[in-house]
Parts: C-alpha cells; structure tokens; sequence
C-alpha cells in the first residue's frame, strides 16, 4: 500500500508563562521564567492511501495538537510530518469563516484557504451549496448560523476540496442525525477514491463502522496503534482508571478485553433462546442471559450490566441492574448468578455480548470486571413477521379508503 503520510517521533512541548512581562525577563536575564509542557512525545506512525484512521484519548491526551502539526497550523518542536498531497482539515468550528460575509461569499473565502483555485470552487460551487442543505441560508451572514448550519457548509467544502488527505475532529458531532448519515456516507464514497481520512471522535460507534485502525493516545503518547475493537477496549481500560486513584485496576489479558479490580469476577456469560435452546436464535425469540459470578470480596450496592453489539462492534443495546432498581450485594468468597429475560427483538445477524460489575451506572465507577465479547449468538430468520433493519418495531398497519 502506498503511504500518503509518515508522522516520525512528532513532539511539541509549550512553554507555560505566569505573565507577559516573565518572557521578557526570560530574553534579557537568559533564565528559564516558563514551566514546559508537552503534549505530543515521540509521536509516530504512517497513513496509507484510502485508509481511514481513528485517533481516541480522554481529554488532554494531545489528539488536537498532532492533528494541528499535520495540517501544518502549528510547527512540532521535534520531529518530521512527509505528506504526499494535498491536506484538508475540519479542526475548531468557524475557522475559515468570515463571520461577516454570508455562506456563498465564505465558499471561496474557505475554499480558497484549503488550496482550491476559483475554477475548482466555481465547478463544485452547487455541488457545495446542495450538500449543505442550507437552502436561502447560504445568502445569511455566517454570524448567524448555528454551530451545525457552519459545520454543514465547512463540511461541504472539505469534501469537495478533493484532498488527498481529510482531517475531521469532531466536526460531526454537532450536526443532526440526518446530516451525520450523510456526511458517514460521503466520507465512504470518497474513502473508495482512495481518499485518506484521520477522524477524530468520541462516537466510538462512528470509529467501528469508518476506521480501518484506531490509535490511543494518552499523555501525548501513542498507548496502542490497531484493529479499532482492541483500541476502543484499551480506550474503556483507561477511562476506567481515571477514577482509580489507588491503582488497583488491572488486565487479564492482552487485547484488554478483561480488565478490573477482580474483587468480583466474571466466570461466564451464556445465552440461551427458549424456544431452540441454543445460542442461534429466531428473531423475536425470548432469550437467557446467564452471568455466573464470583466475589472475593464484600460489596454494596453494585451493578451488573450488559451491551449487546453486532458484527462491527457498533452498540446496539445495553442495560444493566441499576437502571431497573434491582439491588445487588455480594459477600465474600460467594457463587452468584443474574439473569436478563429479554425478548431479542432484533434483525438476522451474528452478536456479542459484554459483561461487566461495577458501582453506580457506569463501569467508569469502581470497575470489578469488564469483559468484553464474553459469548457470541446469532440470530435467524424470526418467528413473527419478517423486516429490515437492526430492531424490531412490530408496527400496526391501516389502510383505508376514504
């Protein structure tokens, strides 16, 4: 595969001044007045033609400035960014944008800051303003657009700009559904162009269904550069121990894909449909979901969950004893088991299922045991009437002449 970018050992470190007047101090005394932070260290990796990557970590983990270093808005204090075209880049909402001008004249403003020449913008011009969706908007001041309206129309001149590398951070987050489906689909259509996309979200449901791989960055670090489902569980592992002053979460295994205290433990998870008794089970089947458990320790007020994910990772449903007010206190060196009764109203297809125990509604709460695809199933042609899609509505249809 043809590499499109090479990223080498990228840091950029920022000096911190208490004052204006301690960097004039530090030009005439030659005494260090700054404290240093760095947010990128030793960064590197390589981009490929029509791969789309995914870069995760909690806040501060230095994702925002890497993505700004190989768009070229900041310089690396270290290090080498070799780019082979043309790059475009959706970072900070309005950037590019005169707030003053009205969306069409912000078209070739925008265009024309990304590297468009006035033929390319004058070819794609309607193009742009029908992806948008903007309608008699586009002749309004940028001023005032909400956040999504700017993101739609920054959007559309990205993706026509043709770059041979996009950069997206979070722009989608602040659009509505509709338009987040729609920019989904054109960041594909374009990916088969052999377009290279560096995306950036906290959607992890958007990072399985774009990303052919995801890094984790933490502290400015790259943890762990791989298949999206394994980063996204280093990525649980870490958000998980943000709360763990004491240091006491651990990993069972190396994808990551068991991690916790352990005080309780998961010994297996199994699920069963009623009627076939198996793990393939008709659509619309009612289901049993056994969790049998361990505790080494005495716990109050814990919580068992469940998510149910399909094929590509993506969540498709998950509740857990706390939301249904179901109490859940263990003893020490004690067998439990919980049982979910579900009627598996959902489409044909393959699913996992991950467990875990926890405090409160979350396993960001004194995590016991995460373990991620702890049984698979399947689901087969249903037994109620056929559909599709991913759930099963059972809608009541009238039809009438009037």
């Amino acid at each position: 595969m043809k590499k499109v970018l090479e990223v080498k050992n990228i840091t950029k470190i920022y000096k911190i001044y208490k004052n204006n007047i301690d960097r004039i101090k530090e030009i005439f005394f030659k005494k260090s007045y700054h404290k240093e932070f760095i947010s990128n260290q030793n960064i590197s990796f390589d981009l490929y033609e029509g791969e789309t990557l995914g870069i995760i970590g909690v806040n501060g983990a230095g994702k925002s400035t890497i993505l700004k270093i190989i768009a070229g808005v900041i310089e690396p204090t270290f290090g080498e960014i070799i780019k082979t075209g043309k790059v475009t880049a959706l970072l900070e909402l309005g950037t590019g944008f005169n707030p003053q001008m009205n969306g069409y004249d912000n078209i070739y403003l925008n265009g024309t800051l990304i590297g468009m020449t006035k033929k390319d913008i004058d070819k794609h011009l309607e193009e742009i303003i029908n992806f948008s969706e903007l309608g008699d908007y586009i002749y309004e001041p940028i001023m005032t657009y909400s956040s999504g309206m700017s993101m739609r129309l920054a959007f559309s001149i990205a993706i026509y700009s043709n770059p041979k590398i996009l950069i997206v951070d979070e722009a989608l987050s602040v659009g509505d559904a509709h338009f987040a489906a729609k920019c989904t689909k054109a960041l594909k259509e374009r990916k088969k162009e052999n377009m290279s996309i560096i995306y950036v979200s906290h959607d992890l449901n958007s990072l399985k269904i774009l990303c052919d791989r995801v890094i984790l960055l933490n502290h400015g670090k790259v943890e762990q550069d791989g298949i999206p489902e394994d980063t996204i569980n280093s990525y649980n592992f870490f958000i998980s121990k943000l709360n763990d002053e004491k240091e006491i979460k651990t990993i069972k295994d190396s994808n990551k894909s068991s991690f916790g205290t352990f005080d309780v433990k998961i010994k297996e998870v199994k699920i069963v449909g009623e009627k076939l008794q198996s793990n393939i089970i008709n659509s619309g089947e009612k289901v049993r979901i056994n969790i049998k458990i361990i505790s080494k320790k005495k716990l109050s007020n814990m919580t068992i969950g469940i998510m149910i994910r399909d094929k590509f990772g993506q969540d498709i449903f998950g509740t857990n004893t706390f939301h249904h007010k179901v109490a859940i206190d263990f003893e020490i060196d004690t067998n439990y088991t919980c049982e979910f009764l579900i009627d598996m109203n959902i489409g044909i297809g393959l699913y996992s299922i991950t467990a875990a125990i926890h405090s409160s509604d979350s396993h960001l709460e004194n995590c016991s045991h995460w373990l991620d695809n702890a049984c698979s199933f399947e689901i087969v042609s249903g037994i109620k009437k056929e559909f599709v899609g991913i759930c099963r509505l059972e809608p009541k249809i009238f039809f009438n002449k009037i």
